[in-house]
């Protein structure tokens, strides 16, 4: 399934498309196929997949911490891959969220063959600027992927414009500059970045993402964007949880209070 369907799916519903993200192998790579499944059967409807990286420089502490137990724990790209193979046919969309250099590392080509096989719906690409992004354009035109790129509230207006129109999927919006992490509110800082956006490019939905946490929240973020992204919170239900099935279940109640969130009129 592309990200578009899932797009105008939501669109059709009147509400704005719920984005969760996980972690690849973390507790395990079978907990994590387990846990990406809840999130999917319990109002999804795109996932992101991370890839465990050595130096997650844009990760907030609860995602570093995740990712630092799944790479101790033996996790190699492969599992990734393998992860996106495994719950591509669950019912929503699989982007993979990676930095560059595990991909660059793998082969460009090589890694988005892989990607496409496997069933995944693309990539975003946080450390990735499209000036520097032409391997990847040319490779995610020849397998049908989707690429997301990054703005900030700092990005000038030409660099929204020149991202957002090389975006295929959604446009990923940091309502807030730092690393990534659930809070106790919302940007207010959003609805300007999206309305700057969109202002560029009609075209390519608008997803944000840094912060949050509840329901609550995501029906206050989808009142003005066209996709909420949750990480940290969704990650934490993992790592508090006194055991795997736990942890899946407390998955499965937030990505519910997530949902309902987004369908609130």
């Amino acid at each position: 399934m592309s990200v578009s369907v899932a797009f105008e799916k939501a669109r059709a519903e009147g509400r704005s498309a719920l984005i969760g993200y996980l972690p690849a192998g973390f507790p395990t790579v079978p907990g994590a196929i387990d846990a990406i499944k809840a999130m999917i059967d319990n109002g999804v409807d795109i996932v992101e997949v991370g890839l465990p990286y050595s130096d997650p420089v844009m990760d907030g502490p609860v995602i570093q911490r995740a990712t630092e137990a799944a790479l101790a724990g033996g996790f190699r790209v492969a599992d990734g891959l393998r992860t996106v193979e495994a719950v591509a046919a669950a019912g929503a969309p699989i982007l993979v969220m990676t930095y560059w250099n595990l991909v660059e590392r793998y082969g460009v080509e090589r890694f988005s063959a892989d990607l496409a096989a496997a069933g995944g719906a693309g990539l975003i690409t946080p450390d990735l600027i499209p000036d520097e992004s032409a391997p990847w354009l040319e490779a995610s035109d020849a397998h049908d992927l989707d690429r997301v790129f990054l703005v900030s509230p700092s990005s000038t207006d030409a660099r929204i414009a020149m991202t957002a129109g090389r975006c295929r999927g959604f446009v990923y919006a940091t309502s807030v500059m730092g690393v990534t992490g659930a809070r106790s509110s919302t940007s207010t800082a959003a609805p300007a970045l999206v309305e700057r956006i969109r202002a560029a490019d009609k075209h390519v939905p608008v997803a944000v993402g840094l912060g949050v946490s509840n329901g609550d929240q995501a029906a206050e973020v989808g009142a003005f964007a066209d996709g909420v992204i949750v990480g940290s919170a969704l990650v934490r239900c993992l790592q508090d949880a006194a055991t795997p099935a736990a942890g899946v279940a407390a998955i499965a109640a937030l990505s519910a209070d997530l949902a309902e969130g987004v369908r609130r009129r």
